[in-house]
């Protein structure tokens, strides 16, 4: 069974549907402003955002990975270390939240 290429190939990230997904759940927001913040290793950024399940998380890491906001880097290492950072698209897509975050502070004044 061959594939056509439309079927092969993965769709395109929609922008739009992102910002809403992220901008909606602070878990996603706390979790890019921790790696943003230098906080990459899972163990880390679970004790850095106050109520912060494991599950929750390993869940918002999974899904801003899938976006292609976050990249995980494994390293073979005995403990092995896992760490996240952002991809080119994540540092765009950090811009695009700077934005909303500069609008609703100039609606604040």
């Amino acid at each position: 069974m061959d594939l056509t290429r439309a079927q092969a190939m993965p769709p395109k990230p929609n922008v739009a549907r992102m910002v809403e997904d992220i901008v909606g759940c602070k878990w996603s927001l706390a979790v890019l402003g921790a790696v943003r913040g230098g906080v990459c290793r899972p163990g880390a950024i679970e004790h850095a955002i106050e109520g912060l399940s494991k599950k929750v998380l390993n869940e918002r890491l999974s899904k801003l990975v899938r976006f292609g906001i976050l990249e995980k880097q494994a390293y073979p290492e005995l403990p092995p270390r896992v760490e996240y950072r952002f991809t080119p698209f994540g540092d765009k897509f950090l811009g695009v939240l700077d934005g909303i975050d500069a609008l609703q502070r100039e609606i604040e004044r």
